[in-house]
């Protein structure tokens, strides 16, 4: 019987996701709690609702026609009723035989790109076996995840051996620094970063930019002797913090409190990675 996963979102025709243009799957379900989190909708593992508040003229369809109130079971009917489409469903439960079915279709296109299907979230390996039987189905097509590496070293293992790609996040070097900001240490993190250099498969790294949290000169170096050396590495990406990225936390009934100054302009300087001869550019 087909595993069975939950998604989030299907983006097409993405190019900032991995080689060539590229299908990305969003699995829902984080184990981390970053408190910059750019998709808040992606923490849960289960399906939920997104309201918007912000539009809402108060009609009162959505509670007309709600047959569980104060118990929501997911039904959908508040997403048909709202009239200006104000609330939307996040997370559609499909086995892998059919997302696979799915993704196949655009196989030979995709391909003629040099591109492929990438696997992101929330984090990809917190569904490890759902992801495991769709990468599988998928053996036709350059198969990619992006991840946070917070995995089981053994379910990474079996992970990395299906993949063609990998774009890994390293978002602090300092293990307790790490912890204070994403709610974990990074002991698995860097223990499965061992294993994509060992690997040999092309991988890049990415670095969430926050100001004053991880753009420091320091941390810069000493994420840049992690990597030193790795022959696979093609690159380091920066990817600045975006104001913005608060906005959807009150759509999943979520606080967003930021513990650094969202106006002040991190530090994009690369030196750190061009001294130990890596790529590192700013997204």
């Amino acid at each position: 019987m087909s595993k069975e996963g939950i998604i989030f979102d299907i983006k097409e025709f993405a190019v900032f996701d991995g080689p060539g243009i590229r299908t990305t799957v969003f699995l829902k379900g984080c184990p981390l709690r970053c408190k910059w989190c750019h998709n808040p909708e992606g923490l849960s593992v289960n399906p939920q609702l997104m309201i918007s508040k912000n539009g809402c003229v108060g009609c009162g369809r959505c509670r007309e026609v709600c047959t569980h109130l104060g118990n929501c079971v997911l039904c959908g009917d508040c997403v048909k009723a709202c009239p200006n489409r104000l609330i939307k469903l996040c997370g559609d439960r499909m086995t892998a035989e059919i997302l696979a079915e799915r993704l196949l279709r655009d196989a030979d296109y995709l391909n003629r790109q040099g591109g492929g299907v990438t696997f992101s979230g929330g984090e990809p390996t917190m569904q490890s076996e759902f992801l495991l039987e769709c990468l599988k189905r998928l053996k036709s097509m350059h198969r990619t995840i992006e991840t946070c590496g917070y995995c089981q070293t053994d379910v990474f293992a079996r992970i990395l051996e299906e993949l063609d790609y990998v774009i890994m996040d390293i978002k602090l070097a300092d293990r307790e620094q790490h912890k204070l900001y994403t709610g974990v240490d990074n002991s698995l993190i860097l223990d499965n970063l061992e294993q994509v250099k060992r690997s040999g498969k092309p991988f890049r790294i990415r670095i969430p930019v926050i100001p004053g949290v991880n753009d420091s000169e320091e941390n810069y170096r000493q994420t840049a002797a992690l990597l030193s050396g790795a022959g696979n590495l093609e690159m380091v990406e920066l990817l600045p913090y975006h104001k913005t990225a608060g906005a959807k936390y009150e759509m999943v009934g979520r606080t967003y409190r930021p513990e650094f100054d969202i106006n002040q302009v991190p530090n994009l300087d690369t030196e750190a990675f061009s001294q130990v001869g890596i790529e590192c550019r700013t997204m």
